[in-house]
């Protein structure tokens, strides 16, 4: 499991590492201004609906149900229902294009109406978001593919998909003097990216199982069940993705900018959600899939934990990082050209709020495998709603004083009410085993955050003593010096805390 884990998680790295070269080229480009504002708002929107439909609520739904029926009916059985899906997944997404289309100043109205005083701001936002939405329908398609591929432990081409969403958005940024605004090509970036991670994912099923087709529609028993699960799995995936539509909605209301330090500071935050929550959620959930299917709920449980572990061991120095550093990286990041010292001050409060919610952002996906590979979708609703609540209250009361900052506060507490609830069903149900051994480790992995955190703070304060009189790249040379003290310091305490031992039967699973 573990060399599956690296190759979905290296290649989320990559995708990762050129999404920051992306974002470099759009903060010194489109900077944080109304333009940018905009085009994040037509960014945001097929995004987010993707993130509960595709990635979110059909994955949950798909990948058990698509191992299931392989592990039960075989191959041919499972093609009969890969291609059933395919073809309400094909038409449902057309006719969502089509409404969008057709409404997308009333849509606009609702979703960002903070852009009701700026008519120009507005007109941009609906002509961008035009442009991108199309990417929703490419982007559900090529989930399915990934899902069945998954299936198949063949984890390389999905997690590799986004670089091309990248690599497309910066080809259009350096070709951005040809269209009419910054917005504009950075817009059509994505929707190109679309069309070649479609193709890269049909590319690989049709050399490994066959494309699904068209078929005729037959609500039979393996159909049925898959629609009993994708509603409340939409409803559980709807949780983050609703919290942050409020942070869209309630930010076109602050200051100009304010929707620019959000997405910057997400990018960042959302690094080791892909590299380490998203991708051992990924090669988890089919894991457990297969092993309860076969009977072994013992492997379930193990293979559970493991992800936990891994997941810690991986996140801590992010969330050390991020809380005592944030200013040092959003300068070395992002502050040139357009995007001024200023606005990457902004970004770093807010990355430092949503940090404190990291550790459940990252284990989420690994807390509730253990429903979704057992075909229940309902009890992580239950869990996420609650969160879901408790965090939209906590925007309101706190985007007056904390404008983007209090936005991204109420997120990371809404996290944590989310992962708390899920990992206690879990245990209520049995899934779960909060034993001796987890509790000691987590207070290891606790007591060796604080300690890098500490590490981190002296050594910030000690290179902007030493490093103020350099011409340029200061910030970057605080940063390099960072990541170096800081990777010496974590792999001594995890040796001292954990002992060679532990390390080697991670590594072994």
């Amino acid at each position: 499991m573990l060399g599956r884990i690296f190759t979905v998680g290296g290649y989320t790295l990559l995708s990762r590492l050129t999404g920051f070269a992306r974002d470099i080229m759009l903060a010194a480009i489109l900077g944080a201004g109304p333009v940018a504002d905009a085009f994040f708002v037509a960014f945001r929107l097929p995004n987010h609906f993707r993130a509960i439909f595709a990635e979110g609520a059909f994955n949950a739904s798909f990948v058990p149900a698509y191992a299931h029926v392989h592990g039960k009916g075989g191959e041919t059985s499972a093609r009969l229902f890969a291609d059933r899906i395919f073809t309400l997944l094909f038409l449902s997404q057309v006719v969502l294009l089509v409404v969008a289309w057709l409404f997308m100043p009333q849509a606009m109205s609702l979703l960002a109406p903070g852009f009701t005083d700026e008519p120009e701001q507005r007109r941009l936002a609906i002509e961008l978001t035009r442009i991108t939405f199309p990417y929703l329908l490419l982007i559900t398609l090529v989930t399915l593919y990934g899902g069945m591929l998954n299936v198949m432990h063949r984890f390389a081409s999905a997690a590799a998909a986004s670089i091309l969403l990248n690599i497309s958005m910066m080809a259009t940024l350096a070709l951005a003097a040809f269209f009419p605004t910054v917005g504009h090509a950075a817009a059509w970036g994505v929707l190109i990216s679309g069309f070649l991670q479609y193709f890269l994912l049909a590319g690989d099923l049709s050399r490994h199982g066959g494309l699904p087709r068209f078929a005729p529609l037959k609500l039979d028993e393996d159909v049925r069940a898959f629609f009993r699960a994708i509603g409340p799995a939409t409803l559980g995936s709807m949780g983050t993705q609703v919290a942050m539509f409020a942070d869209t909605i309630i930010a076109t209301f602050l200051p100009a900018g304010a929707l620019s330090a959000l997405y910057y500071a997400d990018r960042l935050y959302q690094l080791p959600i892909g590299v380490i929550g998203i991708a051992i959620g990924t090669v988890l959930l089919p894991e457990m899939s297969r092993r309860i299917t076969a009977g072994d709920d013992a492997g379930a449980a193990a293979a559970q934990r493991r992800a936990f572990e891994f997941t810690l061991l991986a996140a801590v120095p992010f969330v050390a990082a991020f809380l005592t550093v944030p200013d040092v990286i959003t300068r070395a990041m992002f502050a040139r050209g357009a995007f001024t010292k200023g606005d990457a001050a902004a970004a770093a409060m807010t990355l430092a709020a949503y940090s404190i919610g990291l550790i459940p952002f990252v284990m989420i996906r690994s807390a509730v495998a253990t429903f979704y590979a057992r075909k229940d979708t309902v009890t992580p609703v239950k869990a996420s709603l609650t969160g879901l609540t408790v965090n939209v209250l906590l925007k309101v009361f706190l985007m007056g004083s904390l404008a983007q900052v209090g936005l991204a506060l109420a997120t990371a507490v809404g996290a944590w009410i989310n992962l708390l609830l899920v990992l206690g069903f879990a245990v209520r149900a049995g899934y779960l085993e909060i034993d001796r051994a987890l509790t000691q480790s987590l207070a290891k992995f606790a007591a060796s955050g604080l300690v890098l955190a500490a590490s981190f703070w002296f050594t910030a304060r000690l290179a902007a003593a030493h490093l103020a009189r350099l011409p340029a790249f200061r910030d970057e040379t605080a940063l390099l010096l960072l990541m170096v003290v800081g990777t010496i310091v974590y792999a001594g305490l995890i040796l001292l805390l954990f002992g060679r031992g532990w390390l080697r039967s991670l590594v072994r699973s």
